[in-house]
C-alpha cells in the first residue's frame, strides 16, 4: 500500500449497519477493503493508514472504533473498545469513533494525497470534504490541505488480486465447506421437496460446520428455473423427472466460496440431460486445461465458447460451421454468460479483468471461478427433448506457479459421481 500512497494517508471506513425494517437490522457485514487492512470485525470504525516521515518504518496504522460500553453490550454483545483492538490486532493507535472528527483534520494536514473509498457511502463522502475544508481553513497557519484526494479502491484491488497463505487458508475451508453442503444436497433432494427445502440442507451444512453466512443469495433452481441465470424465488416444488442446478456457496471468515453443480432430483440422468450435462462439463474441464500463470485471463473464456458452441451444433441446436456460429453469437441462445470471475473477500472479487484495453494476466496467488453451462429454454428451434434443461458446473480455482489446484474437487462432478452421491440419499 506504501508505494501506491508514497507520503499520502489512507482512510477507510467499514459498512455502516444497515435496517432491515422498523428497528430490525441485517446481520452485520463489515466493508471488504476495511477488513481486508485491519481485520477488525465491528461496525462505526475507521482505519488510517498514516506514512512516516522515514519510511515504513514510520508508519502508523491507527483504528478509530466503539468505545466499551457495559450498557450496550448487554443489549447488543461485546464490543474490543480501543485498547483491547490495539493490542489483539495490532494497531499502533486506537482511538474511540467519537474523536475522528477532531483528529482526521491533523492527520490530513501537509499530506499530498488522500486515499480513500469514493462514492461508497454518501456520508462517508461528505465527512471527507468537511475534514479536506477543515485543514484549507488553517492555511494562514502555514498547513496545506492533500492536492490529490484517489479512490484508495485503485491500488486495493490490485493488492486483493493476490492471496497470501492466510487468505488461502481461509478459502480453502470455505471450499471445503461449501463442497460438503452441496454433497449434502445430492443426498437429501428428491422429487415432491419444495426448492427451500434444498436450500436449509445446504444452510445447515454451512453453519454446522463454522461458516458465517451464505457469501450470496442460494440460487436453487429445479426444472425450468434452471434456464434463469440468477433465480432465487426458491419455492418450487421438484419434480421426478427434473434437474436441480445449486449455485451456493458459504463465507468463512470474511471469505467466499462459490460453486455450482447439476443434478438429477431423482438421481438419474435422463439421455438428453446427460447430452447437455456433458458438453458443459467437457466445456468446463477444457477451461481448467487453459488456466494457468501467465496466460490471459479471458482465454478459458473463448475455450467455454469454442467447445459449447461445437456441441451445440453437434446436438443440432445451432447450424453452420463453428466459425459462423461464434461469429455470428447464435450459441448465445444457450450460452450468454462469461466463464467465470475472480474470487475473494466477496464473491465477485477486487481485481481489473482489463488493463488499457489488454487483458489481465492471470498470476501465482489469483483464485477464480470456472464456470461455464448450458440453458435450454423451449423455443421452436429447439427439439421439445431438451426443454427447461439448465445446466451449470462451477468450481473455484486457485493459480498456482505450474498450473492450478481446484479448491472444490470434492463436490461430485462426475456423471458417475453425481449419480452415486444421488443414491446415497438416506
Amino acid at each position: 500500500m506504501r508505494e501506491h500512497a508514497g507520503g499520502g494517508l489512507a482512510l477507510v471506513p467499514t459498512a455502516p449497519e444497515v435496517p432491515r425494517n422498523r428497528d430490525s437490522l441485517y446481520p452485520y457485514r463489515h466493508d471488504s477493503y476495511f477488513y481486508y487492512l485491519s481485520g477488525f470485525p465491528e461496525p462505526e470504525a475507521v482505519v488510517a493508514l498514516v506514512a512516516g516521515p522515514d519510511g515504513p518504518g514510520s508508519d502508523r496504522h491507527v483504528l478509530f472504533c466503539r468505545e466499551k460500553n457495559e450498557e450496550r453490550e448487554i443489549w447488543d454483545g461485546f464490543r474490543y473498545g480501543p485498547e483491547a483492538a490495539r493490542e489483539i490486532f495490532g494497531f499502533d493507535e486506537a482511538h474511540p469513533i467519537s474523536e475522528l472528527k477532531t483528529k482526521l483534520p491533523d492527520l490530513a494536514a501537509d499530506r499530498p494525497a488522500l486515499f480513500t473509498p469514493l462514492g461508497l457511502f454518501a456520508d462517508w463522502d461528505r465527512q471527507i470534504t468537511d475534514v479536506l475544508n477543515e485543514v484549507r481553513s488553517r492555511a494562514r497557519t502555514g498547513v496545506a490541505a492533500p492536492e490529490e484526494v484517489v479512490d484508495v479502491r485503485v491500488p486495493l484491488d490490485a493488492m486483493r488480486l493476490k492471496k497470501d497463505s492466510h487468505e488461502l487458508g481461509l478459502m480453502r475451508r470455505a471450499a471445503a465447506i461449501t463442497a460438503e453442503a452441496h454433497r449434502r444436497a445430492m443426498e437429501r433432494a428428491r422429487p415432491g421437496w419444495f426448492e427451500y427445502q434444498v436450500e436449509a440442507e445446504l444452510m445447515h451444512q454451512f453453519l454446522v460446520s463454522g461458516a458465517q453466512s451464505v457469501a450470496y443469495s442460494s440460487i436453487v433452481a429445479s426444472g425450468p428455473n434452471a434456464c434463469v441465470l440468477h433465480y432465487r424465488d426458491n419455492n418450487r416444488q421438484m419434480q421426478d423427472g427434473d434437474l436441480l442446478l445449486i449455485d451456493a456457496g458459504c463465507e468463512y471468515q470474511g471469505y467466499a466460496s462459490d460453486v455450482t453443480r447439476t443434478f438429477p432430483v431423482n438421481g438419474k440422468f435422463t439421455g438428453p440431460q446427460r447430452e447437455i450435462y456433458e458438453l458443459v462439463l467437457a466445456a468446463q474441464l477444457a477451461c481448467l486445461d487453459a488456466v494457468r500463470p501467465g496466460v490471459d485471463f479471458h482465454d478459458y473464456h473463448k475455450v467455454a465458447e469454442r467447445v459449447l458452441a461445437q456441441g451445440f451444433i453437434d446436438l443440432g441446436l445451432c447450424s453452420g460451421t463453428l466459425d459462423a456460429v461464434l461469429e455470428s453469437g447464435a450459441y448465445k441462445q444457450f450460452y450468454m454468460h462469461r466463464a467465470g470471475h475472480w474470487l475473494g473477500m466477496d464473491v465477485h472479487d477486487a481485481g481489473l479483468y482489463q488493463i488499457k484495453g489488454a487483458s489481465q494476466k492471470l498470476t501465482e496467488g489469483a483464485v477464480l471461478t470456472v464456470e461455464p453451462g448450458a440453458y435450454i429454454r423451449p423455443a421452436e428451434n429447439v427439439p421439445e427433448r431438451y426443454w427447461n434443461i439448465g445446466v451449470r458446473i462451477e468450481d473455484d480455482v486457485l493459480v498456482t506457479a505450474d498450473g492450478i489446484d481446484i479448491l472444490t474437487s470434492a463436490a461430485p462432478k462426475s456423471v458417475s459421481d453425481v449419480e452415486d452421491a444421488c443414491k446415497a440419499r438416506s
